[in-house]
């Protein structure tokens, strides 16, 4: 049994997007040949949501090591309150004593949390141990550049060269990629011509049908966000000004709707939940402004405040409908599309046409899978809002195979096939 020793600051019980590749995949790990261990930050210095249902998904035979941080708020004053930042001496020493003492076949950072990688190159040297990063977004990127002040994200100015000084010190000594999208792995081949030829491989999130169980038998214990007695379309995630490129169609559409039928269409909400990163009731709306522009804040509701991954299955579930908008960046993938598609609600999602999270969402068969620039978008838009209205939108049938195909056991064992062929090239 080969042993991989997984690098993710955030894990259960913390509540955030980078921890669920790894927390999906563990329980499949063995069959595939791979015993693994997991370095989180003790959830004491972790400046994320808790949510402790999430702590039953994880296989009771997972042996877990905890590390230490320093306090945010202390170093949030010296402009370092990023966990990896905060975390990094207490993982490079706990790693040290781990490699030192027993044998591991590979290390694999999955997180977003990227400059904790760095120590890779550092252990690939000090200890001989080859490791695979999971790009679940990029780490430098040249995006927010010739954007608005107002649209970059905060202290981007200090993070922009932060990433693009650590990046090339732990892509360059990589053995292995993951990616959630393909150009995000041309784009560092590219960058860095000596990791050309490294094993690589594009694997999306993967849906984990027992989560949908969880929420479901838990549903009375979550407060409830939509309003009775309305049409409620949902969307849970980011928000972002990127992202108005998608939702403006749905606001055009609408008023117009709104204005030749007022009395069909009053009874429709829009809800975003969780469109900020800030701290609970420190975000700024980005979607509400929107609405406004349209005429439509009375019929528009954002909740920037994020809530728990179990709270968020089970207000998908409460929906009459679920939106997915995708940002203006053609890279973009939303990894939240499976627990979408496992709710088996009507479903609309905008994306741009180069996103990947279209040829996924086109191959299980999610009907209402648009692009911004369609040129059908709104009479497509307008068909989906009618049926909503009426309370005729049918429930989505998916292609079953292309859903197994995108479960996490097999996300899993591409995962560790990847693996294999990194130890195969490192022999």
């Amino acid at each position: 049994m080969k042993r991989v020793l997984i690098i993710s600051p955030y894990f259960p019980p913390s509540n955030t997007p980078d921890m669920q590749r790894v927390r999906m995949s563990l329980p499949y790990f063995k069959q595939n040949g791979w015993e693994a261990e997991v370095v989180m930050v003790d959830p004491a210095y972790s400046d994320a949501p808790m949510d402790e249902l999430l702590l039953q998904t994880i296989p009771a035979d997972i042996t877990v090591h905890t590390v230490k941080a320093f306090a945010k708020k202390y170093t949030a004053k010296l402009g370092f309150g990023n966990i990896a930042f905060r975390s990094y001496w207490f993982y490079r020493k706990k790693v040290n004593e781990l490699l030192s003492k027993n044998k591991y076949d590979l290390i694999y950072f999955s997180t977003t949390q990227f400059a904790v990688c760095v120590l890779g190159a550092y252990w690939k040297k000090k200890f001989g141990v080859p490791y695979v990063i999971d790009m679940q977004d990029p780490w430098h990127s040249e995006y927010y550049r010739d954007k608005p002040k107002a649209q970059q994200p905060p202290k981007y100015w200090l993070s922009y060269r932060f990433n693009k000084t650590l990046e090339p010190w732990a892509l360059k000594q990589v053995s292995g990629l993951i990616s959630v999208s393909e150009s995000y792995i041309t784009d560092l081949k590219t960058r860095y011509p000596q990791i050309k030829d490294i094993p690589a491989a594009t694997i999306t999130f993967g849906s984990f049908l027992p989560d949908m169980a969880i929420a479901l038998k838990n549903s009375e214990n979550f407060t409830p966000l939509l309003a009775t007695g309305y049409k409620n379309m949902v969307y849970i995630g980011r928000g972002g000004a990127d992202m108005h490129s998608a939702i403006s169609p749905v606001f055009e559409v609408f008023k117009n709707l709104l204005t030749q039928y007022p009395d069909q269409y009053c009874h429709l909400r829009f809800y975003f939940i969780g469109t900020s990163y800030a701290g609970q009731g420190q975000g700024t709306p980005t979607i509400l402004p929107l609405a406004k522009y349209f005429g439509l804040e009375e019929f528009v509701v954002e909740k920037t405040d994020r809530i728990s991954y179990f709270h968020t299955l089970a207000t998908l579930q409460q929906a009459d409908a679920l939106f997915i908008p995708g940002s203006d960046d053609p890279k973009y993938t939303a990894s939240k599309i499976y627990p979408y598609l496992l709710t088996n609600k009507p479903l609309l999602t905008i994306f741009n046409a180069k996103s990947p999270a279209n040829i996924v969402l086109k191959e299980c068969g999610a009907e209402y899978t648009l692009s911004y620039d369609d040129a059908h978008i709104q009479i497509r838009i307008k068909h989906f809002l009618e049926l909503m209205a009426t309370d005729t939108l049918a429930s989505p049938i998916y292609n079953k195979s292309c859903m197994l195909k995108y479960d996490a056991q097999n996300m899993t064992k591409q995962q560790t096939d990847l693996f294999d062929r990194v130890i195969k090239e490192t022999l």
